[in-house]
């Protein structure tokens, strides 16, 4: 069962994980296919990209409980065999439509079939190359943890919890994520992209600090921690949770906007996988459970002000207009000999008719 399930989640990433964080590059060009679109893009790739990607953290939680209250509660082996089975529906679903959708307007006019000339590119973008990838590497080593043992923490906060308790108190904290992502595309689309990241890298700093020093105090309170927590996960969706698909996206041209956005993904899952791995053994290595805690968060915090000051200094404010970047990239090019049989679907499609 166990490499069963690893092989599984292998041919997952190939096929949803790959496809999931490059959604934000057809989310980003189908909001710049008019101008009132344009100046609604940050909200409108929030609600479409983290938001959804949130959205079933909380309906993960809410499944679970179903499910739980549908085996009376008891901890039986078919409650995690529906649960997972479950998660098979919405993909199916997805992929009709997947199939279905066409490439964006500024995809047709400026993709790169083949030959990318990767050492112009990586000479031109290294620096947000760089920024994104950072960035999303801190964002993914706080958030993953801390969303995914949501429920243990509060276990070991309380642990005369049941099941259902423990996991209806995870759905609760995660349930802050949402209004984070709101209210963080909001922010894109009034102060700037890169601005709301910072923001929120600093803002989630902060709290977790509070968090980490005064947690004795605020555990006692069990209802406060709760919200405390909650309101810590939504500053990190508010910042860097929507902010990290958008300045990914928009940091590069449409020929590349893909490839650099997967590989900004890929580094920060690596960070989530890191982050997941040394949660456990970091509570661990402390002589008492709040110690560990205590350390979790003030941890969590140091690296939120590394992705803050990544966020700042390498990754680059563009322009609203992708076109813009576009056009300076095609230029580029031609000014180092690139040619221009290879770049655009539409131009080579007109060019063989």
């Amino acid at each position: 069962m166990f490499w069963m399930m690893i092989v599984a989640r292998g041919i997952a990433g190939f096929g949803a994980g790959g496809e999931y964080p490059v959604c934000a590059t057809s989310a980003t060009e189908a909001a710049d296919e008019t101008a009132q679109l344009r100046q609604r893009r940050g909200f409108l790739v929030a609600v479409t990209t983290d938001f959804a990607v949130d959205l079933g953290f909380v309906a993960a939680g809410l499944v679970a409980l179903i499910v739980l209250a549908c085996y009376h509660q008891q901890n039986s082996e078919g409650v995690w065999r529906v649960s997972f089975g479950l998660g098979f529906i919405l993909p199916v679903a997805v992929c009709f439509f997947r199939v279905r959708m066409i490439n964006s307007t500024q995809y047709r006019k400026h993709a790169i079939k083949s030959n990318y000339p990767y050492w112009l590119v990586l000479r031109r973008y290294w620096k947000p190359m760089l920024g994104t990838s950072l960035a999303w590497f801190c964002y993914d080593f706080v958030t993953y943890p801390f969303g995914l043992f949501s429920s243990t923490i509060v276990e070991q906060l309380n642990p005369n919890n049941t099941t259902v308790q423990n996991i209806g108190y995870g759905t609760v904290i995660n349930s802050f994520y949402l209004p984070g992502c709101l209210l963080g595309g909001w922010l894109m689309d009034r102060i700037g992209r890169k601005q709301t990241m910072t923001l929120g890298f600093m803002l989630w700093a902060i709290w977790g600090f509070i968090l980490g020093g005064a947690l004795h105090p605020i555990q006692s309170v069990f209802p406060l921690f709760v919200v405390m927590y909650g309101i810590f996960q939504a500053l990190g969706e508010m910042g860097p949770g929507v902010a990290t698909f958008l300045c990914a996206a928009e940091s590069f041209p449409t020929p590349l906007r893909g490839h650099f956005l997967g590989f900004a993904a890929a580094v920060g899952k690596a960070g989530a996988s890191i982050g997941t791995q040394v949660f456990t053994p970091i509570q661990n290595s402390f002589e008492s459970t709040e110690k560990g805690q205590q350390a979790v968060f003030l941890i969590g915090a140091a690296f939120t002000v590394v992705g803050g000051l990544i966020a700042w200094f390498l990754i680059p404010d563009m322009s609203r207009e992708l076109e813009t970047e576009d056009a300076r990239f095609k230029a580029y090019l031609q000014e180092n000999g690139y040619d221009f049989d290879l770049y655009g679907e539409a131009l080579v499609v007109n060019r063989v008719s």
